[in-house]
């Protein structure tokens, strides 16, 4: 669906008309492109003081296997890097990625380092750049007071710059548990690449686990519920063109829908309603032993709760979070996972915030949190993962029937000034599925922009 306002202030004159209006103007985010690196452009390092190496090694690994510029505020023997204070002398100098890491401040005094470095380049940054601050968990700072809210005070810094720096800049948290070092990089190039363009202010928690030579979807079996259409179907073109084996699931009435999905991508089309009593069986024995599994498939039926009939209610709930439980259930216990599947379950921005008219969706969609939380701890010393996307205001069909005012606020009530795309998400949703991704489990990651609702 077209946002005519969004592209009406590209323009020259649609500019100057919204700033002198005080009136938002959201601008064209990059997103990813076919044969497209990981930086789009230079990148500005900053390391904490402290003895701890471990983070700092692994950053340099990765910007040293991606051939990235970089400038840093502190000298490195494995990587050339130029000193930072020594590129901004250059008045032209901008940064594409800016990365800090913060996993030795212990203390809050400590944390005037985190002013010190980004100071001097807030408005160094690039538009469509992005700020990745690195941090410990709460599993890492045990009794030591000084060293938890240090840690943790680095979150409200990335929220609060993701929303004055504007221009489609994005900044997020990575929580990376003390040994699993070893996983940050695949997180790290996706929040650095144009992939995550619509993720932002976001913390995400990055566990010890096995290590996969793999960082593809290449051969891999995936099944994606609700794939006919609309962020489904985006998912599955996504998953697709990553290389992997893509089965497409739909309620039988929209078989046109998906066997035109199917065609596209060279998928399997799988028409079956997914509140069966034996829609698990019925999957394993189409699919075989999967090696993902998205979670899309979901309907609104939106009334004030007075207003809602017990119909609506139970719809609702039965396919939105029921269905998923059962065909979980169902796979983890009749051996329709491989050892190292990935689960992802599409959540909502309702589900956080609640919504008005939405008590059912949003009851739902906060089940299907509560699932994947208590189905992470189940999967703790396995190489499984589960993990969940909450999407804001996404552009859709969906979305398009919304009235008009409330569609335009959802619009621009985010960091973006924008809605978002389907591909937002689904890029999003295959970051979690790569073999390289076992350290993801347990996240609930947000694909709104940094939309003010929930927040």
């Amino acid at each position: 669906m077209s946002d005519r306002y969004g592209e009406l202030v590209q323009s020259s004159l649609g500019r100057k008309v919204a700033k002198n209006l005080g009136l938002p103007t959201p601008i064209k985010l990059d997103r990813y492109e076919a044969g497209q690196p990981v930086i789009l452009g230079e990148v500005a390092l900053g390391i904490s003081a402290g003895d701890d190496h471990s983070v700092r090694d692994a950053l340099v690994q990765t910007l040293s296997d991606q051939q990235a510029k970089v400038s840093s505020n502190t000298p490195l023997s494995a990587l050339a890097t130029t000193a930072i204070d020594e590129r901004l002398i250059d008045d032209n100098a901008r940064f594409k990625v800016v990365i800090f890491d913060a996993t030795n401040i212990k203390n809050a005094d400590e944390l005037k380092q985190v002013y010190d470095f980004f100071h001097p380049i807030a408005r160094r940054i690039k538009t469509s750049g992005r700020v990745i601050i690195i941090a410990r968990p709460e599993c890492c700072t045990a009794d030591d007071v000084g060293f938890a809210l240090a840690q943790r005070a680095v979150l409200g810094f990335a929220k609060s710059i993701a929303k004055e720096f504007k221009k489609g800049i994005t900044a997020q948290v990575l929580y990376v548990q003390k040994g699993a070092e070893d996983q940050l990089e695949h997180t790290l190039n996706f929040f650095m690449s144009a992939k995550s363009a619509y993720v932002s202010g976001q913390p995400i928690y990055i566990t010890k686990a096995q290590s996969s030579s793999s960082d593809d979807l290449k051969g891999k079996k995936i099944l994606v519920t609700g794939a006919s259409r609309g962020i489904g179907q985006a998912i599955a073109q996504v998953l697709a063109r990553d290389g992997a084996k893509v089965y497409c699931l739909d309620v039988p009435a929209s078989l046109a829908d998906l066997q035109k999905v199917t065609g596209q991508i060279g998928g399997h089309a799988l028409p079956l309603d997914i509140t069966a009593h034996d829609a698990g069986e019925q999957i394993v024995r189409a699919c075989g032993q999967l090696d993902g599994v998205v979670h899309n498939a979901g309907v609104t039926r939106d009334k004030t709760l007075a207003n809602m009939s017990e119909d609506k209610w139970d719809l609702v709930m039965n396919i939105n979070l029921a269905a998923i439980h059962r065909v979980n259930d169902y796979l983890i216990g009749h051996q329709g996972l491989s050892e190292a599947a990935r689960i992802v379950c599409v959540s909502s921005i309702s589900g956080i915030a609640g919504n008005v008219g939405q008590s059912n969706y949003a009851m739902s969609k906060a089940g299907v949190i509560g699932l994947v939380q208590a189905t992470a701890k189940v999967f703790e010393g396995s190489a499984r993962t589960i993990n969940a996307v909450a999407p804001g205001f996404i552009e859709t069909k969906m979305t398009g029937q919304i009235p008009f005012a409330i569609r335009e606020a959802g619009r621009r009530m985010n960091s973006m000034s924008q809605g978002g795309d389907p591909i937002d998400v689904a890029e999003t949703i295959a970051w979690m599925l790569s073999p390289k991704a076992g350290g993801i489990n347990g996240n609930v990651v947000r694909v709104c922009g940094q939309s003010v609702l929930g927040a």
